[in-house]
């Protein structure tokens, strides 16, 4: 079922009152957020790198639930964009028509909900049952990541709502899973090829 849904009547005025403080805000803010919008999730990766190193050293079930987090990421983006489809949201800039930071998508590129804050919010998700710290830090930059796409024209303030809310809970979910059973994964992985994720050589 396609719903073809119109976001403006939900939140379109503060929509549009960020966008306006962002057309009249410093041009090296909006510089940064720009760059934040668009390069931001590779810090991320990076996190996700880092935790499954460290959790290395510890042992096998550690590495494996570092492992599973880039996993739920990618899950957690499928599940979004099948949302997408779904809602059929047109993007702010196309509905409200406003000059914004970043170009307007062209129209079938669906805004609700953000896949940006739903990648972020499922690795910072991911990340806290890795290391509080890495997870803490994440987190920060998840909420920083939602707010810079509504900043930069790209969502509704309510598309990176529902998108931090799917990325968390198929993170939540996910992660539970692995968490259940992870000693029988942890050996039975050890036993295949992708052992020297999990353990390292000796």
């Amino acid at each position: 079922m396609m719903l073809a849904f119109d976001g403006a009547s939900v939140d379109g005025s503060a929509y549009t009152d960020v966008v306006d403080l962002a057309r009249r805000s410093p041009a090296w803010l909006d510089s940064l957020v720009s760059a934040w919008s668009t390069y931001g999730l590779a810090v991320f990766a990076v996190l996700m790198a880092v935790g499954w190193w460290r959790a290395r050293q510890v042992g096998a079930r550690a590495a494996l639930v570092a492992l599973a987090a880039p996993v739920t990421v990618v899950v957690a983006y499928a599940v979004n964009d099948a949302l997408k489809l779904v809602v059929r949201e047109d993007r702010p800039c196309q509905s409200l028509r406003v000059v914004t930071l970043e170009a307007c998508p062209a129209p079938g590129d669906w805004s609700f909900p953000s896949n940006h804050a739903a990648v972020a919010a499922a690795a910072a998700v991911a990340l806290l049952f890795v290391s509080r710290r890495l997870g803490t830090v994440a987190a920060v930059a998840a909420c920083a990541m939602a707010a810079s796409r509504v900043w930069v024209g790209a969502h509704y303030p309510h598309d990176v709502v529902a998108g931090v809310l799917v990325g968390a809970l198929v993170a939540s979910l996910l992660t539970a899973v692995v968490r259940s059973h992870p000693d029988a994964l942890a050996r039975r992985l050890s036993a295949t090829r992708i052992r020297p994720l999990l353990v390292p050589a000796r």
